[in-house]
């Protein structure tokens, strides 16, 4: 794991984790990579076009992308050699180890991730992972069977803030861990969208916290009715269907911890900022999901006779205080998940933003939808593994 701040990219790998594998690599053969992209239709999701730029170990062999304008600027801006129209043709011709699934749009990564897996490239993807879990299912297989792994862009479970908070609330920051209280940003998204675009981070998180979910009751509603089949939509970047403007969910974790889930828009303004709150025995924290994530304390006076007085402060020996802007941002948060992808690779071990972490967020999102559906509580993992949601 790397740690802050970043001052340059060889201090970096010489701090990091992956750095004995990474600087070794740098003096053998390089890695054929390549960049799959949909201008348009997904475009190039959170800077995963560019994880293969500045290393020496890696080379950036060809791009693809089915608009032609959206193709000559990408391999313009990536310097790559050859450009494709077809992802297929590429990765067929090519011969890529290492594919950049880019583009936000899963309902397309299901199919390039096959193709892929059949040159025997290892994967590195934008989540959300895919729309189903029956996709992410046989994807996950493929994969596994040829030994390749797959890196999910969930960067905050990586973040050294993020990282730390989990060992000081194991150390007993807290006290005992009981329950986790998440909120989507509760826009103009809030619901569905807001549960499958950014909620997917926060199911990352709660499990990489309390384990794996045994189950799920969840009320999702559109326009103050509860959702039916027939509400299911599609977004602009298409992630398979949604449904709701508002969310409520639970789920029941091992050890007796409890967890929530909640995107509604009129909460906005009450709740503020986008993440979750760890409530213990003995005090709470809370992670706000920015790159890097800020990490606060509640110092609370208890309940007096004139009432009681919270305040939320920063904590004093997180990591990640006063960095620098070059720390901050997509770019060390996807270099962290490429340095782990690469060290997985190198040592036959899943990587830390695995697929199967990102199927398991996918899978929290899909037990909403079934519980809601059903209006009862639904037990995990699931059995139905298609979209709640599909007619």
């Amino acid at each position: 794991m790397s740690t802050y701040p970043v001052h340059s990219r060889r201090q970096f790998l010489l701090t990091s984790a992956a750095a004995p594998l990474l600087l070794r690599a740098a003096a053998g053969p390089k890695l054929k990579a390549a960049v799959i992209g949909h201008t348009g239709r997904g475009d190039y999701g959170h800077g995963l076009d560019i994880i293969f730029n500045d290393r020496p170990n890696v080379e950036l062999v060809a791009v693809a992308d089915a608009n032609a304008d959206g193709l000559a600027k990408m391999a313009a801006k990536l310097k790559a050699p050859r450009q494709y129209a077809d992802y297929r043709e590429m990765l067929e011709k090519e011969r890529p180890q290492l594919v950049s699934i880019a583009l936000r749009q899963s309902d397309q990564h299901h199919a390039m991730g096959m193709a892929a897996v059949a040159v025997g490239g290892h994967i590195c993807m934008e989540k959300p992972f895919t729309p189903t879990l029956a996709e992410a299912d046989e994807l996950l297989a493929a994969a596994d069977k040829r030994g390749l792994k797959i890196a999910v862009a969930h960067q905050t479970r990586m973040a050294p803030g993020a990282v730390h908070l989990r060992q000081r609330i194991a150390d007993g920051l807290i006290g005992e861990l009981v329950e986790l209280r998440a909120w989507g940003k509760q826009d103009a998204r809030a619901g569905g969208e807001d549960m499958i675009v950014l909620g997917t981070h926060l199911f990352d998180l709660m499990r990489l916290f309390a384990g794996d979910p045994q189950w799920c009751t969840a009320r999702v509603t559109q326009a103050g009715r509860d959702i039916t089949p027939a509400d299911a939509r599609l977004m602009k970047d298409n992630v398979g269907p949604i449904a709701g403007d508002e969310v409520s969910a639970q789920f029941g974790f091992g050890k007796g911890v409890t967890g929530s889930f909640t995107s509604r828009g009129k909460l906005r303004e009450q709740i503020g900022h986008w993440g979750i709150e760890f409530v213990g025995t003995k005090g709470a924290a809370r992670l706000l999901t920015n790159l890097p994530p800020q990490i606060f304390l509640l110092k609370s006076s208890g309940w007096k006779a004139d009432g009681k007085a919270d305040e939320w402060r920063k904590l004093p020996d997180d990591p990640t205080l006063n960095v620098s802007a070059a720390a901050q941002g997509f770019t060390p948060a996807n270099a962290r998940l490429v340095d782990d992808w690469l060290d997985a690779i190198a040592r036959n071990r899943p990587p830390e933003c695995s697929g199967h972490n990102a199927m398991k967020a996918v899978e929290m999102v899909m037990a909403v939808y079934q519980a809601a559906l059903a209006a009862k509580r639904i037990a995990m993992p699931l059995t139905n593994r298609k979209h709640p949601l599909a007619t």
